[in-house]
């Protein structure tokens, strides 16, 4: 079965984490903002306003945001820190490690400017690494949902459903948004996008929205491509992996991150334990990105519909 996606119209992920945290500080006075000197791009501006008491900019300061969100946790607040994903997850990433997921507590980090879809603001700027790093901490649960809509349900449910610590990951660029406000999502459940026989497309963050286009490509070629959604890369979904492995026989992986640790490599990890096929990876391969408008640096570094068909169709002769 094939199902069509409407574009609602294009929408920042990052403008979805901040109307989801407006909204969990309407819900909950527990929560609580902590800004890095980079408020309106990162999307917290909205809470900022709304809730100023509640709201907390500490300067170009991330390893001591991540100390205090950790102690505001420990007095019972829900903190929620947001910088870009390579300062948050690079920077910090040692307090992120001792004082958030070692004593496993309830701090949600907002990683922004995810993928090379940041554009102008180049390599220095673009997270291409942050999954790899984050997965690889115990207790916390890493995000990375394909739309505005999505990453605003992610972040409420992280804030109201998650005990741990949760890594979310989002985008700046205005990107095609597509899923229904009343979705009940999953985390650590893939979302089933799309019937398929042939092969399997496993995608994340915006890679979505083009694995879709992809696989309308492949339709109209004669080959049938599931697609899955894997907004969350930590707890994986190791049985939807399993499944599509053993009756669709081949898989291409495709995110804005590097290829090395990031879901091709969570989705590899448990392909070859279980039910080993041909696999292909759309994704940075090895490489720093550069400044450049959004669509032609992801079209550059391969990462739009026909770079995903044509590892569809080299899979396809190694299956």
């Amino acid at each position: 079965m094939s199902i069509r996606y409407t574009n609602k119209g294009d929408k920042a992920t990052k403008t979805g984490f901040g109307e989801g945290l407006l909204e969990a500080g309407r819900r909950n006075a527990k929560v609580v903002a902590i800004g890095a000197d980079i408020t309106t791009s990162v999307g917290v501006n909205l809470f900022a306003e709304a809730f100023p008491a509640r709201f907390f900019s500490l300067g170009i300061a991330e390893q001591n945001c991540v100390g205090v969100a950790a102690g505001m946790a420990l007095e019972g607040k829900i903190p929620v820190f947001s910088t870009y994903g390579v300062f948050a997850a690079l920077r910090a990433a040692d307090q992120i490690r001792v004082s958030v997921c070692y004593n496993n507590l309830h701090v949600i980090i907002g990683g922004a400017h995810a993928g090379v879809s940041v554009g102008p603001d180049g390599a220095t700027h673009q997270a291409l690494e942050d999954i790899a790093i984050m997965r690889s901490l115990p207790n916390i649960t890493v995000l990375s949902p394909c739309d505005a809509t999505q990453t605003k349900l992610a972040l409420l449910f992280a804030i109201d459903r998650i005990p741990g610590p949760v890594y979310l990951r989002f985008g700046r660029e205005a990107m095609p948004d597509f899923t229904d406000e009343d979705q009940v999502l999953l985390p650590g459940k893939a979302q089933f996008l799309q019937e398929g026989n042939d092969l399997t497309i496993m995608a994340a963050g915006h890679l979505v929205w083009e694995s879709l286009q992809a696989a309308t490509i492949l339709r109209n070629r004669g080959v049938s491509a599931r697609v899955l959604n894997f907004h969350t890369i930590k707890p994986i979904d190791e049985k939807a992996i399993v499944e599509a492995a053993r009756e669709t026989g081949a898989i291409v992986t495709a995110e804005e991150h590097q290829v090395t640790g990031g879901l091709g490599g969570a989705v590899s990890e448990v392909i070859v334990r279980n039910c080993p096929v041909p696999m292909e990876f759309i994704g940075m391969n090895d490489r720093f990105g550069e400044s450049g408008r959004p669509a032609e640096l992801m079209a550059k570094y391969g990462m739009k519909a026909e770079a995903i068909v044509q590892s569809c169709l080299k899979v396809l002769i190694r299956k």
